[in-house]
């Protein structure tokens, strides 16, 4: 038999499908479905409906819609707001898309007409047998769902036609859309009335089961009820007796009466108490209101501990527990002198930035120890939710108060000394941003009245005097970091190292490993290789490590041998860590062409920046290589100006730029750089390979250059020199208005280097050149304006 094919517009549905000799509306609101509409009523009136498999689709294509659909005859179009309308079809043949030709502006395919298939005179009392176990079935059904009108279980029990029964079935009953495609898909009636049964025999087993746990719900409710109202007339019965049996809440009530609280905090705590009071038996807000209640008791009110004022006392026990250290132990006796004076001062805010295991929570600590006040301290690394400081509302399950209060609390006294560790550390997302509360907390004017969403009380943070630590203020919010006190502590000179391991680590480590000074010596100098050899750090915690293996090794030869007491020295080092980890930084020691040693901050420390500069006869092209930052890159830009600016003068051929290519590499290329701290180092570079003067090989240098060739300060200058000095330099060139930054210079690394400030690169290549009378390679006007230069700046000897 010939197929039946139609090209027609195609309306696709969600979450519906239509049945054929079935009538349905539905509401279209998408413009390629009203244009598919608008379409079919211009020609025949027939429209192809289909569902689509996934209702989120908004622009289904034809691998989000089913095969088989219902071609539909429109009977009414009825126009329902601006945007939507309803339609009214009948349905007429089942039909099966074979190509989605059209997308825009609506659908339209090539539709392939499906033929279903009779049932056999022969198969009569199969059908009979079909029909009754639907209609009971259905019956079943009808009994647990309400919602089935009169006329629908009419129409059931009249059908005898197997096909039509299992579509009217499925088009008038609740079913998930993907059930009902199965229904439509099926073109054997005896088939699918088959599987309309299997589908209501599961719906009728799974609402049996819906409908048992309801009823099992609804007893306990009424049990629970039940129980409380005998609880109810328990506590009637024990108040006509005169027997109340409120202890718990005279208890709380003589507490809180007890503290002498302000009348605010006093006044709310015994209105919970008078709720917890009033509530029902075994009710769930109870147990939050006794909650609530026992927090609030466990707050120090009016508990206070009584602050040293001897600053001489104090002064000892922070020197005996830290070397060094001296701009923060200076500001806490300077803290202690005012209390001293005025009893009623306000606590202070105070930020301890600096690297890490220089010390800065353990400064704190002994800050506690030293002003006799209680010490808490908090974590805030990571932390990202603002109900973290400020607690949660006593409302939600789980609810707690902030780490503010619950620090108070673990304190026992309304000034202790709180450690905020890790502030630069600090998350936000979409739960709050807690920095933004801290700003309450850690300002002294404000937090005499803070408000925690848990206590939802005024609790007095004025006394309490707050510590925190970062490693650095760039991550804190400028609002917040305006509220503190910023103290740096820079990273341990190597001279400050060898006296903390040898007073407070060796002594430490000895301790915990069970072993006599007698048992283990270790030199001043075996320490300080330990340090340039085997660590590389701002604080002392792997010279820790590496201390407490020394100890262990010790401990295993004293076990197993007849010794009695092991020595270590530079020489034996190597028998108890191994070869050394870290080497002197690469650097020239002898006076070359075209390479100056530069001077560089790290996290660890200072470093020599070896700058070399190849030039070469090409066209101009500048080379630069070494892992350069965006910054160092422009430097060396602004030395290229500053020298081209400057040919006459310092003999440089005027048109270097164009015949000469310029190659700039900085060693260790793995390594990242940037900042621009090398521009005078670049520049005395360039300066050498271009006129083939050597650079002496015991100077570094540090600073910016400006394209007029001044020379602009720089930061790290302290570790930086130390890194000078243990490179062997001699001479260290630096910018002069960084003279003033020479008093934070440890002693020992003043005494053995030459420090020369400078304001112009004039003063640099004085001072850096090596000159030669024999090799004309500057303007002889200019030499008397850079030997000035140099004597000025050679003046001061540290």
């Amino acid at each position: 038999m010939e197929k039946e094919t139609l090209n027609i517009p195609v309306l696709a549905l969600r979450g519906l499908t239509v049945f054929p000799r079935m009538t349905s509306s539905f509401d279209v609101e998408r413009d390629f479905s009203i244009f598919a509409l608008d379409n079919a009523m211009e020609s025949n009136h027939e429209i192809f409906l289909v569902t689509q498999k996934e209702i989120g689709v908004m622009q289904p294509g034809e691998s989000d819609l089913y095969k088989v659909g219902t071609v539909c005859h429109i009977a009414q179009i009825i126009k329902t707001s601006d945007s939507s309308v309803r339609v009214i079809v009948s349905g007429r043949r089942r039909a099966k898309m074979r190509r989605l030709w059209q997308t825009e502006p609506f659908l339209q395919a090539n539709v392939e007409v499906l033929r279903e298939s009779t049932v056999s005179p022969q198969n009569a009392d199969e059908t009979e047998a079909l029909l009754r176990q639907t209609y009971s079935i259905f019956g079943s059904y009808k009994d647990l769902v309400n919602g089935i009108s009169d006329d629908v279980v009419s129409a059931v029990l009249d059908c005898r036609d197997p096909g039509y029964l299992a579509d009217f079935i499925a088009q008038n009953i609740t079913l998930r859309h993907q059930d009902r495609q199965q229904i439509l898909q099926e073109l054997r009636p005896m088939l699918r009335l088959q599987k309309i049964n299997e589908i209501l025999a599961h719906e009728v087993e799974v609402i049996s089961l819906e409908v048992e746990l309801e009823s099992k719900v609804r007893e306990r409710v009424t049990h629970v009820q039940r129980d409380m109202i005998l609880r109810e007339q328990v506590k009637v019965l024990q108040h006509e007796l005169g027997d109340d049996g409120d202890e718990e809440i005279e208890d709380y009530t003589d507490r809180i009466q007890a503290l002498k609280l302000p009348d605010e905090v006093e006044k709310k705590l015994l209105k919970e108490v008078d709720r917890l009071a009033k509530q029902p038996f075994g009710s769930a807000e109870s147990s939050v209101i006794r909650n609530y209640l026992d927090v609030c008791l466990e707050i120090p009110w009016n508990r206070h501990t009584r602050d040293r004022a001897d600053v001489e006392a104090a002064r000892r026990m922070l020197d005996h527990d830290h070397f060094g250290l001296e701009k923060v132990k200076e500001r806490i006796l300077e803290f202690i002198a005012v209390r001293q004076i005025n009893p009623d001062a306000k606590g202070k805010i105070l930020c301890l930035v600096g690297p890490p295991g220089v010390g800065k929570t353990s400064i704190a600590i002994s800050v506690a120890r030293a002003m006799n006040r209680k010490l808490a301290r908090l974590s805030l690394g990571g932390v990202r939710d603002e109900a973290d400081i400020r607690g949660h509302r006593k409302t939600y399950i789980g609810a707690m108060p902030g780490r503010i209060i619950d620090a108070i609390i673990r304190s026992k006294s309304m000034n202790p000394l709180l450690v905020l560790d890790e502030i630069d550390k600090l998350g936000n997302d979409m739960r709050g941003d807690p920095a933004s509360a801290l700003l309450e907390v850690l300002d002294s004017e404000q937090n005499g009245s803070f408000r925690d969403h848990f206590v939802e009380l005024p609790v007095d943070l004025s006394k309490i005097m707050f510590i925190t630590t970062a490693n650095t203020t760039e991550t804190i919010p400028r609002p917040l970091l305006d509220r503190m006190e910023v103290i740096e502590l820079s990273r341990y000179t190597d001279e400050e190292k060898v006296e903390i391991a040898r007073q407070y680590l060796l002594p430490k480590q000895l301790k915990e490993h069970g072993l006599r000074k007698s048992q283990m010596r270790v030199s001043d100098d075996t320490l300080r290789a330990i340090i340039t050899g085997y660590t590389r750090e701002s604080g002392v915690r792997v010279l820790e490590r590496q201390i407490a293996r020394l100890c262990r090794k010790t401990a295993m030869r004293l076990v197993t041998s007849d010794v009695k007491r092991i020595d270590i020295t530079v020489n034996n080092l190597k028998d108890f860590l191994g070869i050394v980890r870290y080497t002197e930084s690469l650097h020239i020691t002898k006076d070359e062409i075209g390479v100056v040693n530069g001077l560089a901050w790290t996290e660890v420390g200072g470093e020599i920046l070896e700058v070399e500069v190849n030039v070469m006869e090409g066209s101009g092209k500048l080379e630069l290589t070494g892992n350069l930052g965006t910054v160092m890159q422009e430097s060396v830009k602004a030395a290229l100006s500053c020298l081209r600016s400057r040919c006459s003068e310092l003999g440089i051929e005027k048109d270097f730029y164009k015949t000469r290519d310029i190659h700039v590499h900085f060693p260790e290329g793995a390594i990242p750089k940037d900042g621009p701290s090398a521009g005078i180092a670049i520049t005395t570079a360039m300066l050498s390979a271009l006129t083939g003067r050597k650079v002496r090989g015991d100077v570094a240098m540090t600073g910016e250059v400006t394209l007029r060739g001044r020379v602009l300060p720089i930061g790290g200058l302290k570790e930086k020199a130390m890194a000078a000095m243990r490179n062997g330099i001699r001479t260290v060139i630096l910018p002069k208005e960084n003279e003033k930054d020479l008093e934070e210079i440890d002693q020992t690394v003043r005494a053995h280097l030459h420090f020369i400030p400078v304001e112009t690169v004039d003063a640099v290549f004085a001072a850096a050149l090596v000159y030669l009378a024999s090799a004309v390679v500057l303007d002889r006007t200019a030499l008397p304006l850079m030997a000035e230069s140099c004597d000025a700046g050679a003046s001061l000897r540290v």
